[in-house]
């Protein structure tokens, strides 16, 4: 027991990188449901993020909002990023979190082919994307021209601004499950010919010219966190890179055009990312061959103590259990991660952090579906 106690003790240290600085390795990960009305964060919001921040969350990372492109996504409930009443909604927010001692970071989201053909929000406006194709191989929406690049990379820098003026902590690029940004990444999505498709170095291109641009927009001390993914949406068995070669193909452009903290996302922290490999190699993560590769700062996140991937959101009734982080405390003291990112545990009890923190796992709430139609 007083092992146990002292192992977990080791998530409530400080965590520190630039400017960022973190009174534990426990962030809120990033959970979009829709409770913006016309886009615009209200009252409601800025509690459901301060009460995270006043129970011990060390970083919170908003829900994905859409930067200021006409089809950066399909729902009229999505918060955006530009935009008095959004804005002015998002300062209540930052306010709120830092009123209990809080950091938080906008995560900064542009769903590319994702959004649809049948898209609520800006109904008139073309569903673009790299090459004009969907996710599961099919013609969807138009391809971006070369030419429309800067103005779309034009709109990640104006969120980006946004997110610095208004007082945030920092902030996340949304470059993970198939969206915008991955779909450059990806083969599968990005058939292009002009010098952003082909190889693995064009490919990821784009996703670095974002990044060199909101760097230099920001200046060099405003942390950029990176969300990538191997899955996609509904592709779960997708693959950006086949070996730690490729994976570090991807992930040091973005790197040298400035990314500070990179956040893999996984649908279960603790599954090998390169079963294939022998002995430790075989064993390590997403997280901890990012960590690897890189040496920058790195969060872990997927199914942390619950017993069920979140997909099953999705189906059923989409209840999870609650189970230990044995295998996150191992993972720990290996050096695999900086920050742990809770996701649907943290939605279902938003003390989830303190309980650990007090020994109170036992009183920790399941996830059940209802959960995400929740704001509390």
């Amino acid at each position: 027991m007083e092992e146990s106690r002292l192992q977990t003790d080791s998530l409530f240290t400080p965590f520190s990188h630039g400017s960022l600085k973190l009174a534990n390795r426990f962030a809120m990960a990033p959970m979009t449901r829709g409770f913006s009305p016309s886009g615009v964060p209200g009252d409601d919001v800025a509690a459901y993020y301060r009460r995270r921040a006043a129970a011990g969350v060390g970083l919170v990372i908003t829900e994905g909002t859409y930067i200021p492109d006409p089809a950066a996504g399909p729902m009229r409930s999505v918060p955006r990023f530009y935009g008095t009443e959004s804005l002015d909604g998002w300062r209540r927010v930052v306010d709120a979190v830092h009123a209990e001692g809080g950091v938080i970071i906008p995560q900064l989201w542009h769903t590319g082919v994702e959004r649809g053909d049948h898209p609520k929000f800006n109904p008139e406006v073309t569903t673009v994307s790299p090459s004009g194709i969907a996710l599961d191989g099919s013609p969807m929406g138009r391809a971006l021209a070369t030419a429309e690049l800067d103005t779309l990379l034009e709109a990640w820098v104006a969120a980006a601004v946004n997110a610095k003026d208004l007082g945030f902590d920092g902030l996340e690029l949304h470059g993970a499950h198939g969206y915008l940004l991955d779909q450059f990444l990806w083969e599968r999505t990005n058939t292009r010919d002009d010098g952003y498709g082909g190889s693995l170095e064009a490919r990821v291109r784009f996703p670095a010219e974002v990044v060199a641009a909101v760097r230099a927009a920001v200046g060099p001390d405003f942390p950029i966190v990176y969300r990538f993914s191997q899955w996609k949406s509904n592709q779960y068995d997708a693959r950006l890179a086949h070996s730690p070669a490729e994976l570090e193909r991807i992930l040091t452009p973005l790197v040298d055009a400035g990314v500070d903290i990179l956040h893999p996302s996984t649908r279960r922290h603790w599954v090998p990312e390169f079963a294939d490999l022998t002995g430790r190699d075989g064993e390590l993560g997403l997280a901890g061959w990012t960590k690897r590769l890189t040496g920058v700062p790195t969060i872990t996140v997927g199914s942390v103590g619950l017993d069920d991937v979140f997909t099953t959101v999705f189906t059923g009734d989409g209840k999870a259990r609650t189970t230990g982080i044995d295998r996150l405390l191992r993972q720990f003291e290996n050096d695999e991660f900086d920050i742990v990112a809770i996701g649907r545990a943290l939605l279902s009890d938003p003390l989830w952090v303190q309980k650990l923190r007090d020994g109170r796992t036992d009183e920790h709430v399941a996830f059940s579906n209802e959960d995400r139609a929740k704001l509390y």
